[in-house]
């Protein structure tokens, strides 16, 4: 690929009038009376959005991309001034974000591309248009362990690398409105990792992902996953795994004004019940934690709080209150996968922890449709702290051998910029993942249609984003404060993204762009949850079993076997 060391007049658009730091204003020749320049048969447009133009600077190039274009007499009448007519002329706006360097020689492979400013152009210096060729050789700059995930918009389809160590070692976040193409975005992305091939005659790849999927979305994508769903005992997440804080947000919740006294009564008996189970499976009592792992009996459990109530009627009610919502979580059928008496002979975590790594099926999908929404949360914290503490305990070399990535749809559900999480659970383990995770291993994806909403030290700590659409101008400000100022100006175009186009922005990306993601096949999609009105109105009227078929489900809690999702877990308790 030829690349231009020296200017060439054919390109020229304009001249540099001001330097603000990264941002700069160019005047546009008065020569150029249309918004395009042919050049070797290219057409090329001046003043796109999005567009990249380039100055010299001696043995470098500036690159920097177009945010504005607007008339002189604009700017002046924001200043208090006035121009006279005939004077008027176009300026562009642009931000620097990257720089290329010659090496001593004059060969084209010396010529390296990279992020970042160390030099500034100066007012009267020329502008031009960048070539194709010079397009291409900045996007191709690819490495080894890079997937392709898009191609670059307007650029005649240069295909858009990511770095798979950049993007889930250091975790990324896929924004995006309802509508967007988020949960495509998800997919295509992992299709992309699932087809990664770094070298002709690699035989072994087996990827490690664990998907929380709150409406059964992701299934239909992923033919060959595992698909873990509560009510068909292919989930099993039994009690004993969830840790002291967990089983109280369970058992007590965090409303009741006598929370403190029956957390001190739960706890009591948790701990006895946790060394009978040691005394069983023969492990040392002293060698444990109230939030170790260790089976227990849940019956036991409930005696010890049934022996240990006071016998004055008057004085039980903190007692009967864990008593009795022991029972109700038993007597809910949705909750067997987590609520069923321990056998008391098989340890059983080892058969846990192969839900969810395994390597006969590399992406593990964790239905959470079926689960109430109280539940829901600490089904999440579990699984998230599971995965983060089995990494945690491996050896250094082990950690380097099978990486986790979990997928954390709703992120907001979990790490909320405010109040109550709705998955209250789930959110210190998520947090800990988010701060904690990349050094042992953990990597995390979150995605989210409302960015806002998601606690900005949690955003943070994703150091690679792919912003699709967005329409809500407070999440277009939000996503903005985390761009660098190189990029803000690139951040406008948010609302007038195509459906599956996005930015593509941080250190898995080879450089900040606008990107087209992969296009998937019917069957590589997540499945769509839209009704279309116009086809429904157009059906037959349903027989006389259609209804009774409705209720029975809905009274037994037994989800259609042909379709697999069931109401939004926001509902699932509410009264009908």
């Amino acid at each position: 690929m030829k690349i231009q060391r020296m200017p060439d007049g054919n390109l020229k658009i304009g001249r540099i009038i001001e330097v603000d730091g990264t941002h700069i204003k160019a005047e546009l020749d008065y020569s150029i009376n249309e918004l395009t320049k042919i050049y070797q048969t290219e057409v090329y447009s001046i003043g796109q959005f999005g567009s990249i133009i380039k100055a010299f600077f001696g043995n470098t190039i500036l690159f920097m991309f177009v945010t504005r274009l607007r008339l002189r007499s604009d700017i002046e009448a924001e200043r208090g001034n006035a121009v006279p007519p005939g004077e008027d002329s176009r300026i562009l706006e642009a931000d620097l974000f990257g720089e290329g360097h010659w090496g001593s020689n004059a060969s084209e492979n010396a010529f390296r591309f990279e992020r970042g400013i160390s030099k500034y152009p100066l007012p009267q210096q020329e502008v031009f248009l960048t070539t194709v060729e010079e397009l291409k050789h900045i996007y191709d700059s690819k490495d080894i362990n890079s997937v392709k995930i898009g191609t670059y918009v307007g650029t005649d389809d240069i295909s858009c690398y990511a770095n798979i160590d950049e993007m889930f070692a250091k975790h990324t976040a896929i924004l995006g409105s309802t509508g967007a193409g988020k949960s495509a975005a998800v997919a295509a992305v992992i299709h992309s990792i699932m087809k990664f091939k770094s070298k002709e005659n690699q035989s072994d790849w087996n990827p490690h992902i664990v998907i929380l999927d709150p409406h059964n979305e992701y299934s239909s994508a992923f033919i060959n996953s595992a698909r873990l769903v509560s009510d068909d005992g292919t989930l099993k997440l039994p009690y004993w795994l969830l840790n002291f804080q967990e089983l109280t947000d369970l058992i007590i919740g965090k409303t009741e004004f006598q929370a403190t006294s029956q957390t001190n009564i739960l706890k009591k008996a948790l701990i006895e019940s946790r060394i009978e189970g040691c005394t069983k499976l023969g492990i040392d009592p002293q060698s444990i934690s109230i939030d170790s792992p260790v089976p227990f009996s849940l019956n036991k459990l409930r005696e010890i709080v049934d022996a240990d109530k006071p016998t004055q009627a008057s004085k039980q009610e903190k007692h009967l209150g864990i008593l009795n919502k022991i029972d109700m979580l038993r007597a809910d059928s949705r909750l067997n996968f987590l609520v069923s008496e321990w056998a008391g002979e098989q340890d059983g975590l080892e058969e846990v922890i192969h839900q969810f790594i395994n390597y006969d099926k590399p992406i593990r999908i964790i239905d959470l449709s079926g689960i109430p929404n109280d539940v829901a949360g600490i089904v999440s914290a579990t699984i998230a702290r599971l995965l983060f503490m089995y990494k945690l305990w491996e050896t250094e070399g082990q950690r380097a051998t099978d990486p986790i990535l979990l997928v954390c749809e709703e992120a907001h559900r979990y790490v909320p910029n405010r109040g109550e999480a709705e998955y209250a659970s789930a959110q210190d383990a998520i947090k800990r993942v988010a701060k904690e995770g990349r050094k042992y291993g953990v990597g995390l994806m979150l995605v989210s249609q409302r960015p806002s909403e998601i606690e900005p030290t949690v955003l943070s700590q994703c150091n690679s984003w792919i912003v699709l659409r967005l329409t809500n101008s407070e999440d277009q400000a939000y996503v903005l404060k985390f761009l660098p100022d190189s990029l803000s100006g690139l951040g406008k175009i948010l609302p007038s993204l195509r459906r599956r186009e996005a930015l593509f922005i941080g250190q898995a990306a080879s450089i900040p762009a606008r990107i087209l993601i992969n296009k998937l096949s019917t069957d590589e999609l997540p499945k769509s949850h839209d009704i279309s009105f116009v086809d429904g109105w157009l059906n037959k009227e349903p027989d006389e079993n259609f209804v009774k078929q409705i209720i029975t489900r809905w009274r037994t809690q037994m989800r259609s076997e042909y379709e697999g999702a069931s109401p939004s877990p926001s509902h699932m308790d509410e009264e009908y």
